[in-house]
């Protein structure tokens, strides 16, 4: 019966397995060992040599495929890739047995070796420490740099190996020598441990005496006085007030500004709503005008010349008035809250608003205000021009210091300026302010009550030069005409005068309790010798901090020594 062939495709491995091939009868082995193979052109051969059997069996052992019975494996070689040959009737000789029992057994010219099973596992050597520069070495010296220890006690030797001096190579004598050069003994430890020192005895008597002797070696400081002030022992200020006015109705306020004293020797007092003029060469008292109904005088300033006096207003107004005919020349409004400090320069009369705005006003046109100068946040509480009118300071309850541009360019009502330099490393409100008379580009400011801290500026970088902590709030900031020095006055707790060298900015005097509350005014004479302070204790006080040198001789130093005994004569003055 005829049977179709299945396509290759179609056939299963096992029909394909059923081709017929030719069988590897023992004739064909027989001529596979016959063939000489030679060995592999790129390994070396050991020189060793097997011995040819001299069977001639399907199994004979020159065949290089077929390990011969009696070698050893390789624990080395990789076993051979099995291959497939056809299955037929293998004869079981004794030489088989044999290879079978040894571990190998070959079917079909294939090795098939047992499995060599591992009884131990690998253990990986330690690897090598790799330390960073913050791991300590294991082995690190424990020797201390600067207290030797020897090996071997009175050891010199031991000693200068640890040193480095390689002593091996050093002859006798010149150890001799270093013995005799550093006049230490051989034999002898340079350092040493002993009992530590006893202690001071329980007599206190000399504990006392070096407390009461201290002051005469301590270094130049403050010392104390019977008067609750401290004075420098080559620095001595008069601790009591040469004159003292009654100004009652000073109002209490730390960002106002009441005082002002003229280069005519007069002063200008606010009380309240009204202002008064006293005369220091004639001791009168004017009154020069009242605010508005329901309002208060804030601040007053005089002009450079003296001639003319600015009032602001609590409601916001600045007054002009001439101080020689106490009448009023103009009212300059505009601003929305009171004016709590005002700054001459020339004829620029400039405005510190509590909204935080600064305004220039020009008091010789009818439109007075020429610009406008934006940089706080808070109330403008410290104000002052610069000599020569090229900058002016500022200084607001947003702890900032401003420092700007003098020139006024291109005037007019909405003009605006910017600040040249903005500086806020203050903590708290800044009130004092005040240039320096003699380097120009000097600018001391004083902070608050968070703060109590000077700083003096360099304008033309805007650097910090210098700051100096103090123990109460800084409530206002004055340079002396003639000396390196810096007076300020402060509030609570110590209500009190200082005065500070520069640049140390080391304290040279201190009046404490200078009025019985807090000094919130202050004001330099005409003279530069002189200070005027006001407090809420509702007093004028008249200070001579300075000594003025290079008077001259003869006629203009006695009318000088007279002007100073009038403005400054003992007993109390009431403004009103």
């Amino acid at each position: 019966m005829f049977l179709p062939k299945t396509p290759s495709r179609h056939r299963t491995r096992s029909d394909v397995g059923k081709t017929p091939k030719t069988p590897l009868t023992p004739s064909v082995l027989s001529g596979l060992n016959n063939i000489s193979l030679g060995g592999s052109p790129t390994k070396k051969r050991t020189g060793k040599t097997h011995a040819k059997a001299s069977s001639s069996g399907p199994f004979d052992t020159t065949n290089p495929f077929i390990q011969p019975s009696t070698s050893r494996s390789r624990p080395n070689s990789r076993p051979a890739s099995p291959v497939k040959f056809a299955t037929g009737a293998i004869p079981i000789s004794e030489d088989l047995k044999g290879q079978a029992g040894g571990g190998l057994i070959r079917k079909g010219g294939v090795e098939l070796s047992r499995l060599d099973v591992v009884s131990r596992d690998y253990i990986p050597p330690k690897p090598e420490l790799k330390r960073s520069r913050s791991t300590p070495a294991a082995n690190r010296d424990t020797r201390d740099r600067f207290i030797t220890s020897r090996d071997t006690e009175n050891d010199v030797a031991a000693t200068l190996e640890q040193m480095h001096l390689n002593p091996k190579s050093a002859s006798p004598g010149h150890t001799a020598r270093l013995v005799a050069a550093t006049g230490v003994p051989l034999n002898r430890r340079i350092l040493g441990y002993h009992e530590p020192p006893p202690a001071a005895s329980s007599d206190t008597s000399l504990a006392q005496q070096r407390e009461f002797a201290k002051p005469l070696y301590a270094r130049p400081g403050t010392l104390p006085t019977s008067t609750g002030s401290s004075t420098n022992k080559s620095r001595r200020i008069p601790t009591q007030p040469e004159r003292v006015l009654d100004a009652p109705g000073m109002v209490d306020d730390f960002y106002l500004n009441l005082i002002s004293w003229s280069c005519q020797n007069t002063v200008a007092v606010a009380l309240e709503a009204s202002t008064y003029i006293w005369h220091a060469d004639t001791g009168s008292v004017n009154q020069i005008g009242e605010a508005p109904e329901g309002s208060y005088v804030s601040s007053v300033d005089f002009s450079n010349d003296g001639m003319f006096l600015g009032i602001g207003i609590g409601q916001g107004d600045v007054e002009l008035w001439d101080v020689e005919t106490g009448q009023k020349l103009r009212t300059m409004s505009g601003h929305q809250a009171q004016i709590a400090t005002l700054s001459w320069n020339q004829h620029i009369l400039t405005s510190g608003c509590g909204d935080g705005s600064i305004w220039h006003h020009d008091v010789r046109i009818p439109r007075h205000k020429v610009m406008e100068l934006l940089g706080h946040s808070g109330e403008i509480c410290g104000l002052k021009w610069r000599s020569d009118g090229e900058l002016l300071a500022s200084g607001g309850n947003d702890n900032v210091v401003n420092i700007w541009d003098g020139r006024l360019g291109d005037v007019g009502e909405g003009a605006r300026g910017s600040a040249k330099w903005t500086k806020r490393n203050h903590t708290a409100a800044v009130k004092g302010l005040a240039w320096c008379p003699w380097q120009a580009n000097l600018l001391a400011s004083g902070g608050g009550t968070n703060d109590a801290t000077i700083n003096v500026w360099n304008s033309t970088t805007g650097a910090r030069l210098h700051t100096q902590k103090t123990p109460s709030q800084i409530t206002s900031i004055l340079w002396a005409p003639h000396k390196k020095e810096i007076l300020t006055t402060h509030g609570y707790p110590t209500n009190s005068i200082m005065l500070h060298a520069y640049p140390s900015m080391d304290r040279v005097a201190e009046i404490r309790d200078a009025h019985d509350s807090r000094v919130l005014f202050s004001c330099l004479g005409p003279a530069g010798d002189v200070v005027c302070t006001g407090a809420s204790d509702e007093n004028l006080k008249f200070w001579r901090i300075w000594d003025v040198v290079g008077e001259g001789s003869g006629k203009k130093r006695k009318e000088n020594e007279e002007r100073r005994v009038n403005s400054t004569s003992s007993g109390q003055l009431s403004i009103r």
